[in-house]
């Protein structure tokens, strides 16, 4: 795979904090922080309010506003095993009891934040994880390195604990990984000190802000530059670099230009574009993005794309262009869950294992657990890919009021027939002579319209009168009764 330039921009002002991560250029991961922060990662002291051994979990108040759900695999016992066979939640846990949990999941939608038992805490360089013994090595490393770091980590390790030595770690000096342990060994005591000390339900750990956490997870020596617009961000940055990987530190820089680092860096821009249900591939073809409670489906189109020499051809590579654009969409946009991606259905074997390919190479950038199937015949492609937020488009964005988050509105006849179908229920059942109905502004240019004596027809029908008004109170297909009486008296209350 080709080497990739890697930039990350961090942009602080004092309505949110953004954090954008480009690949030559290109935005390919985007995460805001405002005054709700993720709770992802913070430890509580909980209190059990549900016990349902029908679901095999537990509701546990952890001080939000809906209770978060504990399954049965996510206890550990008091001897940090997990794989007990046929554990019965109800075993477990009961009604009351206090128990220290750390959110997976941030609360979406309807549901509540997912917890675990299994606590883990990490550092810049080691994940520590107090109920295990498992000392694992990131995958990502060169095997040379992965050989001197679990050579160091197994026998630094203390007994009872288990360690997991992430990529960030390549090259780190001893000294500094074991500075780090001791630095993860001192925050669990402080934990477990807290856990002593709180009521709950109370937070007992907090997960470090989307700027150093990011810093802390994602920036190492793959990054060419991280740019920060804030003085007082800027400022934590570099403590924190200085503290975990000070040959990293020449690689910040303080933004101090007038014209906003996002704009400056053409970020903004594509940020737009997470907005969109179509996103446009180089060759003219695009993919269209359709998120729903289920799962998210990607369909592959050819657009304006004629090719030049085959309809083979023109297939593979809007197909190839596709597969690195969608992959991108995922990181941007956060999109987790269930995703089937339809590609264009491809005959030649070849052009499909050409495509699986490029769609693994895209994966691999991908920080995010992923699991793809292969490609059908069909060109159907099913994914798994770990979901923790709500995602970049649900938080920028909230059900339209009016199709309550369908995306679709009723039609201009549908609203025309429906409006007047409820003005002649109303007269016929109603017993007064005169009636005054408000409907929607754009409804009522669309009953108005040229050639339609709405009006005349139920005058005629009911033998009442009848009129109407714009109301920008009123739904599209809403009909409100503003005045009803005696005959004449709408005429009055018009003039």
């Amino acid at each position: 795979m080709a080497e990739v330039m890697r930039e990350m921009l961090i942009s602080h002002d004092s309505s949110e904090t953004r954090v954008a991560v480009l690949e030559d250029g290109a935005l390919v991961e985007f995460y805001l922080e405002r005054a709700k922060r993720s709770v992802v990662g913070n430890v509580y002291l909980a209190r059990v309010r549900d016990v349902l051994p029908g679901m095999q979990a537990a509701f546990v108040d952890i001080g939000l506003e809906k209770n978060a759900f504990l399954y049965v695999d996510e206890v550990v016992t008091g001897d940090g095993s997990v794989e007990v066979p046929r554990r019965e939640i109800s075993q477990l846990l009961s009604p009351g009891q206090q128990v220290v949990v750390q959110v997976l999941k941030d609360p979406m939608g309807t549901k509540g934040a997912r917890v675990t038992t299994d606590v883990t805490l990490p550092g810049r360089f080691l994940v520590l994880m107090p109920f295990s013994e498992f000392v694992g090595i990131s995958r990502k490393l060169p095997d040379a390195e992965r050989e001197r770091l679990h050579a160091l980590i197994t026998e630094a390790a203390p007994p009872g604990i288990g360690l997991i030595v992430r990529t960030a770690a390549a090259g780190a000096s001893d000294k500094d990984l074991l500075a780090d342990l001791e630095f993860l060994q001192r925050l669990w005591k402080r934990v477990q000190h807290q856990a002593t000390e709180a009521l709950a339900p109370e937070v007992i750990y907090t997960e470090m802000d989307l700027a150093l956490r990011f810093t802390r997870d994602v920036f190492g020596e793959d990054f060419k530059r991280l740019v920060v617009d804030d003085r007082a961000t800027y400022d934590k940055v570099v403590s924190f670099l200085k503290k975990s990987s000070p040959h990293l530190v020449k690689r910040l820089s303080l933004y101090r230009e007038k014209v906003p680092l996002f704009d400056h860096a053409g970020v903004d821009m594509q940020i737009d574009t997470v907005l969109e249900r179509t996103v446009r591939l180089p060759s003219g073809g695009y993919i269209a993005i359709d998120q729903t409670e289920a799962l998210t489906a990607i369909d592959v189109n050819t657009g304006s794309f004629t090719g030049r020499r085959s309809l083979e051809d023109t297939i593979l590579k809007t197909n190839l262009e596709a597969a690195t654009e969608v992959v991108r969409q995922l990181r941007l946009r956060d999109i987790g869950g269930i995703i089937v991606i339809d590609f264009i259905d491809m005959e030649d074997v070849a052009h499909r294992q050409l495509l699986q390919q490029r769609l693994a190479e895209a994966l691999e950038r991908d920080r995010t657990k992923t699991r793809a199937s292969e490609i059908t015949r069909l060109g159907l492609v099913e994914m798994t890919r770990k979901n923790v937020t709500d995602g970049l488009y649900n938080v920028l964005t909230e059900p339209c009021p009016t199709c309550h988050g369908q995306g679709r509105v009723l039609s201009e006849a549908t609203r025309r027939i429906m409006v007047e179908r409820r003005m002649r229920e109303t007269l016929l059942a109603g017993r007064s002579a005169a009636y005054l109905f408000g409907i929607a502004p754009e409804t009522f240019a669309i009953v108005n319209q040229p050639g339609r004596n709405v009006l005349a027809a139920l005058r005629a029908e009911t033998r009442k009168q009848v009129a109407m008004v714009a109301d920008p109170d009123c739904g599209p297909a809403e009909v409100r009764v503003l005045i009803e009486g005696k005959a004449g008296s709408i005429e009055r209350a018009l003039r």
